[in-house]
């Protein structure tokens, strides 16, 4: 009989948890940064919170409609990988609890499984981007000069043919609003010092072969995808940001992957697909979403979720 009072809160709690969540509205902290996607919070100097929310960005341009549920399922996807990669190197979760943090329970609802608090590291200023798929930049690069950021590639590959192995091609971090660029190698170099350049180099590509390989047994092919590292006050390297998520990679569904197109990916390509049949420059502000296209972006991003981690 004790037993029930508890059943039913925990039910009332996931019932007040909101379906969608656009921006969060946390009294208790103090907001350090408002991104595309994430709220981040300061808890104290050692900490931050970061909320993942349901906001879409398409064409670099914040939507005005949240995909149901889109944060919780990034949150999940990247707290499994963190988990399952954490032998090859170490990431910026932590133990302390979100009752820590947010002792309020209205605020803790508002954010809950959609929110980690994560070790404060300093950013390295490199996108590590790992490439196992000949598409997007890559594929116009190697139609033009046989290469993709300046690494030469066998002749006769076909669009979103596999490579003969992952290649790592690092990109700057651009300023908020601004793209991102790809650069050499000896300029990530330039960047952060030889050591950890090979370090970041060497970890991506491992973590890349690991994680297509487990996807693919699951009918998900990883095409490419973007890691992100960060460093304590001792030097030493963490994985941070987001982790394989639909959002960072680019997922095929392998039973209708094929060569010389490009296959339809398990993340906001509705979007981009329906925003390119709209009179609009793709400039903000974006145009409003309808239902139908929200609920089919939602429901991929579930899948993604289900198959792997399931």
């Amino acid at each position: 009989m004790g037993k029930w009072p508890n059943r039913v809160n925990r039910k009332n709690k996931l019932n007040r948890i909101p379906e969608s969540l656009y921006q969060t509205q946390l009294k208790s902290l103090p907001l350090i940064y408002r991104g595309k996607v994430r709220d981040i919070y300061d808890v104290d100097e050692d900490h931050v919170l970061i909320v993942t929310t349901d906001r879409l960005s398409a064409f670099d341009v914040i939507l005005p409609d949240p995909v149901p549920g889109k944060g919780r399922v990034l949150t999940a996807v990247s707290n499994f990988w963190f988990g399952k990669l954490q032998h090859i190197i170490p990431n910026h979760l932590t133990n302390r609890t979100l009752e820590e943090v947010l002792p309020d329970e209205e605020e803790r609802v508002q954010v809950e499984e959609r929110a980690i608090i994560v070790r404060k590291l300093r950013p390295l200023p490199v996108e590590a981007i790992v490439r196992g798929y000949l598409i997007g930049s890559g594929w116009k690069d190697y139609q033009s000069r046989g290469e993709v950021c300046d690494i030469p590639l066998p002749p006769g590959l076909d669009q979103a043919e596999r490579l003969p192995e992952p290649i790592y091609t690092p990109s700057s971090k651009a300023a908020v609003g601004d793209h991102d660029e790809n650069i050499p190698y000896e300029k990530t170099v330039e960047l952060i010092g030889e050591e950890k350049a090979a370090r970041v180099r060497a970890i991506s590509l491992q973590l890349y072969q690991e994680a297509a390989a487990y996807a693919l047994k699951r009918g998900i092919i990883i095409a490419d995808t973007k890691f992100e590292f960060g460093i304590d006050a001792d030097e030493n390297l963490f994985l941070i940001d987001e982790v394989l998520t639909p959002d960072s990679s680019r997922f095929w569904d392998v039973d209708t992957w094929k060569t010389g197109i490009s296959p339809p990916s398990f993340d906001k390509q509705i979007v981009r697909d329906y925003l390119e049949t709209l009179d609009w420059d793709k400039t903000p502000p974006g145009p409003k979403l309808p239902k139908e296209i929200l609920e089919k972006t939602a429901a991929r991003y579930r899948e993604v979720q289900e198959r792997l981690t399931q």
